[in-house]
Parts: structure tokens; C-alpha cells; sequence
């Protein structure tokens, strides 16, 4: 897929489409149900469906990023710091049971 060009010289871009007449019609019907003009309805209906492609892309990359970095950790965990240290002794001195001394 070859990327869309844009220029942001233009402050109000135009898009036309030619489609064939059932889907036009659908498209008209549709705007009337919601109240919009067929412009308005297509360029609602398009940013929603861009916005939606965006968020899942992100969302997947993420998701790998995360996952790699996830399993980095797990494979090479850093060293505890100090504060994590005293975190833990605290855990002991107040939380572990006693040993049983005989």
C-alpha cells in the first residue's frame, strides 16, 4: 500500500468520491436516519473508521512492545535495589512466622 500524501498548505482539503448508485443511496439513507447532511455523514463515518485502524494499530505494537519487554525482565530480572531490599526485610520481620525453635 503506497502512503497517502497530504498538504497541510491547504486549510480545507477536499476528498471526492465516485460510487456506484446503490451505495450512494445507502450513504443517503443513512445520513437522513442520522440527522446529517450526506458530507457530514461521510466525514463522521471516516474519521470514525480511521480513528478505529489507528487505535488498533498502536494497540498491537504496544501489545509486542509490552510482550517484549515483559519477557526481558523475566529472562534477565535487574538486581533488587535498596529500597526493594528493605521492602522485603520489612516482609520478613512482620509477616513470616517465627521459626519453631525446640
Amino acid at each position: 500500500m503506497r502512503p497517502v500524501k497530504s498538504n497541510p498548505k491547504i486549510l480545507n482539503p477536499k476528498i471526492s468520491a465516485r460510487m456506484p448508485a446503490h451505495v450512494h443511496g445507502t450513504i443517503t439513507k443513512a445520513a437522513e436516519i442520522m440527522g446529517a447532511t450526506i458530507n457530514q455523514f461521510m466525514i463522521q463515518s471516516a474519521l470514525e473508521k480511521a480513528n478505529r485502524i489507528i487505535e488498533k494499530e498502536q494497540i498491537i505494537r504496544l501489545s509486542a512492545e509490552s510482550a517484549t519487554l515483559f519477557y526481558d525482565a523475566i529472562k534477565s530480572p535487574p538486581a533488587p535495589n535498596q529500597k526493594l531490599t528493605a521492602a522485603a526485610n520489612a516482609y520478613k520481620k512482620n509477616f513470616e512466622a517465627p521459626s519453631a525453635k525446640t
